[in-house]
């Protein structure tokens, strides 16, 4: 395809289908955490596809952005946590420069909640707990090599995950030092909900010195 076969491609796509829910920013929190769990909940509970997963980006100390997808684990007062092998890519980008930037997405509702803030490690027993309760074949994928890197071959694969089997079976409550929770602080959250009649409702939720200030956005 051409540049201008794609870009009429693309434009004719449908974006939302059904009815979208409301968002009346008047009712909303004085925080943000009650209403992301509001949200969450209505996801879950409205059988959307996979609610849980969102995108983490962060960027090393060069400056160079790097995005996935990956499993939101909990949600507290303080923030949202992850978790992941702190010398994999994005642990060392965390590492270098401790913010990120994250994206949770329910294209069922026309809803997208980004979070911006700074990264902290959790406690040890947090990313061992969460490490073991991981079904037994990801940890064996998590300490079969190392992530990211290159890959000689798919049997190469296979062969390490099955030494870590055996490790597991020996040692079922190993965690491996690298496993880490991480917990995402938040400077800022928006909420944005798509609307037939408005194009998009954004509602902003800003740190500062005395909590949060709410700020509707331009669309």
């Amino acid at each position: 395809m051409t540049d201008s076969v794609w870009r009429d491609t693309l434009r004719a796509l449908p974006v939302f289908s059904g009815e979208l829910p409301g968002f009346n920013t008047d009712a909303a929190p004085e925080s943000p955490i009650p209403l992301l769990e509001e949200w969450l909940t209505y996801a879950i509970d409205s059988g959307v596809s996979q609610p849980h997963v969102m995108t983490l980006a962060t960027a090393g100390s060069d400056g160079s952005p790097s995005a996935r997808n990956l499993i939101l684990k909990d949600i507290t007062a303080d923030g949202l946590w992850f978790a992941s092998l702190d010398n994999s890519p994005k642990g060392r980008e965390l590492a270098a420069n401790p913010k990120a930037a994250l994206t949770l997405y329910w294209r069922e509702h026309g809803r997208q909640i980004r979070v911006v803030g700074s990264i902290e490690k959790g406690p040890r027993e947090v990313s061992e707990k969460d490490f073991l309760a991981r079904k037994p074949a990801a940890r064996a994928a998590a300490i079969a090599g190392p992530e990211s890197e290159i890959l000689e071959s798919q049997q190469k694969f296979l062969q390490r995950v099955e030494d870590a089997k055996a490790i597991l079976d020996f040692r079922p409550d190993f965690v491996p030092d690298e496993w880490t929770a991480y917990l995402v602080k938040p400077a800022a959250v928006e909420f944005w909900q798509a609307s037939r009649d408005r194009d998009q409702i954004r509602l902003r939720y800003s740190r500062d010195a005395s909590g949060w200030a709410k700020n509707l956005l331009w669309p």
